[in-house]
C-alpha cells in the first residue's frame, strides 16, 4: 500500500513514521496510507517557509502573477486526474468533482490580478510639501486548516492569495483525502514557484496545535465543524496570531406561495442532496410557508428522492456518492433515528440503501423529514449528510424569525416571485450569504465567502477583497521634503493639515 507525505520546501518528505489509512468510501476499503506530521515536521515546513519569504517578498507581484498564470494552465490540463482523486477518496461523484475543482481556478484566476489587488493608496500634498500613501505588505509565514468535503476548492480559496500578496503558506490539509491536494501543490511547484513558498503537512491535531503554538506563523486560516473553528480562533488568538475560522451552518431555504414551485424543488434537490449534503451550503431546512405549499413541495420531492442515481462517484452520470467514512454514515444514520424518536414524519427514509457492487460502502440514500419543529436535534444541529427537513410556518415573518434565531448564520436562501419580500429578506435576515431563487449562494472568486454568528469567527471573510486584507498588513507613510532648507520652530501642538 502506498505512502502519501509530506511537501516541504518543494520536495516529497517522509519523517514521523506515523500514518493513517486513507479509504475509497464506495468500497469501505483502505486503499492507501498518509503519513501524519509531528511537531518537528510542522517545524521544518515553518523553517522552510521562513527561509524563502525574504526573497518571495521582493518578488514583483507581477513576476508572482506569472507563476499563478502557469498554475491555471496546469489545472485546466490536469482536471482529469485531480476530479479522479477526489471522487476516489471522498466519494463525490466526478462532475461535482469537476465543479468544485472549477471553482478553485477561478480563485486562482482573481490571484493573477495580485499587481492591481496590491496596488496603495496616494495623496500628494496632505500638508506643506507632505505626501502620504498606504502599502499592503505581506505578514510572513502563514497557514491554513482545510475539510475533507473540498480538498480542492478551499486549499485554492487560501494559498494562492496568500502567495501573490508574498507570504510563505503552510497548508495543512484533510488527512482523510490528501491525495488531490499533494498533487495540485505539486502543481503549482511545476509552474514556476520557489522551494519553500508552498509546503504541505500532512497530519492530525498535533499538526494543528503545533501551527497554532508556532510564534513564526503570523496568520491561520480555517474552515470546518464550528466546535473546531472556535478552538482554532480562541487558541491561535492566545498566541497573537491574525485569524480566520469558517465554521458549520443551518442553511433554511424559504419557499413562499407565489414561488415557481418546480425550479423550487430542482433547485433544492441538487442544494440538499448534492455531494451527498457534505457542504457547508448544502440546504438541509425548508421552511414552506402555508400547509398548502408544504405539502406541494412533498409531493414533487418525493419521487425525485426516490429516483436518486447513487453509487460510486467514481461513475460517471450520477446524482450522489457515498458519505467519507464508517463514522460520517453512523452519524447520520443516527440523526435520522432520533429525528424519528422526537415525532418528525419520516416521509423517505435512506437508512437500508444498499448499492450493488458497493454492499461495504459508506451510502445513506436520500431523506426527508415532515413537520420537523426548531426543538429537534435535526433541525438544531448540522447532520451533513443527505437529510432535508420541512418546517412549516405561517407568514414570511415567521419563517425568517426561525433563521434569525439559529445559532448558525451561514448561507440561506428564497423562492418567490414578490420583489417586496426578497428586499425585505436580503435586508432583515442574520445570515452572511442570501439567495433569492439561488438555493447555493456561494460567493465569485471575486466577492468574500462567510457567515455570521457561530458560523465565522474572525472579522475577515475567505477569499476576494476580504482575503486580500488577510493576507497583508497596512503601512502608512507620511514623508516630507522641504523645497529649501529652513530652521522651523518646534511645534507643541497637534500636527493638522494647516
Amino acid at each position: 500500500m502506498s505512502t502519501i507525505a509530506h511537501l516541504i520546501n518543494g520536495e516529497i518528505v517522509f519523517r514521523s513514521g506515523r500514518t493513517t489509512a486513507v479509504y475509497n468510501p464506495a468500497l469501505g476499503a483502505a486503499i492507501r496510507q498518509v503519513e501524519l506530521a509531528d511537531a518537528s515536521t510542522v517545524q521544518q515546513a515553518i523553517e522552510a517557509a521562513q527561509a524563502a519569504f525574504p526573497a518571495w517578498r521582493n518578488t514583483p507581484p507581477a513576476k508572482r502573477a506569472q507563476v499563478m498564470f502557469r498554475f491555471k494552465q496546469l489545472l485546466e490540463a490536469n482536471k482529469d486526474k485531480i476530479a479522479a482523486l477526489i471522487s476516489e477518496e471522498h466519494g463525490k461523484t466526478l462532475e461535482d468533482a469537476l465543479g468544485e475543482l472549477q471553482r478553485g481556478i477561478e480563485n486562482v484566476e482573481y490571484a493573477c490580478g495580485a499587481p492591481e489587488l496590491l496596488k496603495g493608496e496616494y495623496n500628494r500634498n496632505v500638508g506643506p510639501a507632505i505626501d502620504s500613501w498606504s502599502d499592503f505588505q505581506p505578514l510572513g509565514v502563514v497557514a491554513g486548516i482545510t475539510p475533507f468535503n473540498f480538498p480542492a476548492m478551499v486549499p485554492l480559496w487560501m494559498y494562492p492569495l496568500a502567495i501573490v500578496c508574498g507570504n510563505c503558506f503552510i497548508l495543512k490539509p484533510s488527512e482523510r483525502d490528501p491525495s488531490s491536494t499533494l498533487l495540485i501543490a505539486e502543481l503549482l511547484h511545476e509552474a514556476g514557484l520557489p522551494k519553500g513558498v508552498l509546503n504541505v503537512v500532512n497530519g492530525d491535531k498535533a499538526a494543528v496545535d503545533a501551527l497554532i503554538e508556532a510564534p513564526e506563523v503570523k496568520a491561520i486560516s480555517f474552515v470546518g465543524s464550528t466546535p473546531i473553528a472556535e478552538y482554532i480562533y480562541r487558541e491561535a488568538n492566545k498566541h497573537g496570531k491574525r485569524v480566520q475560522a469558517l465554521g458549520g451552518a443551518k442553511n433554511h431555504a424559504v419557499v413562499l406561495p407565489d414561488a415557481d414551485l418546480d425550479n423550487a424543488v430542482n433547485a433544492l434537490m441538487g442544494a440538499a442532496y448534492g455531494s451527498c449534503g457534505e457542504r457547508c451550503m448544502a440546504i438541509s431546512v425548508v421552511v414552506a410557508v402555508g400547509d398548502q405549499v408544504a405539502d406541494a413541495l412533498i409531493e414533487r420531492l418525493v419521487p425525485k428522492i426516490q429516483a436518486l442515481k447513487i453509487g460510486a462517484g467514481t461513475a460517471c452520470g450520477l446524482d450522489m456518492g457515498p458519505l467519507v467514512s464508517a463514522a460520517a454514515r453512523d452519524k447520520v444514520k443516527g440523526y435520522i433515528d432520533a429525528g424519528v424518536a422526537q415525532g418528525a414524519k419520516l416521509v423517505v427514509d435512506g437508512r437500508q440503501l444498499v448499492v450493488p457492487g458497493c454492499e461495504d460502502g459508506y451510502f445513506v440514500g436520500g431523506t426527508l423529514f415532515d413537520q420537523v419543529t426548531p426543538q429537534m436535534s435535526i433541525y438544531q444541529e448540522e447532520i451533513f449528510g443527505p437529510v432535508l427537513c420541512v418546517v412549516r410556518a405561517a407568514s414570511l415573518e415567521q419563517a425568517m424569525q426561525l433563521i434569525n434565531d439559529h445559532e448558525y448564520g451561514n448561507g440561506t436562501c428564497l423562492f418567490t416571485r414578490d420583489g417586496e419580500a426578497a428586499r425585505l429578506f436580503c435586508d432583515e435576515i442574520e445570515v452572511g450569504m442570501v439567495g433569492v431563487n439561488v438555493p447555493l449562494p456561494v460567493p465569485v472568486s471575486y466577492h468574500s465567502f462567510g457567515g455570521w454568528k457561530r458560523s465565522l469567527f474572525g472579522d475577515l471573510h475567505a477569499y476576494g477583497p476580504d482575503g486580500v486584507r488577510f493576507y497583508t498588513k497596512r503601512k502608512t507613510i507620511t514623508q516630507r521634503w522641504p523645497q529649501r532648507a529652513s530652521h522651523e520652530a518646534a511645534q507643541f501642538a497637534f500636527p493638522s493639515n494647516g
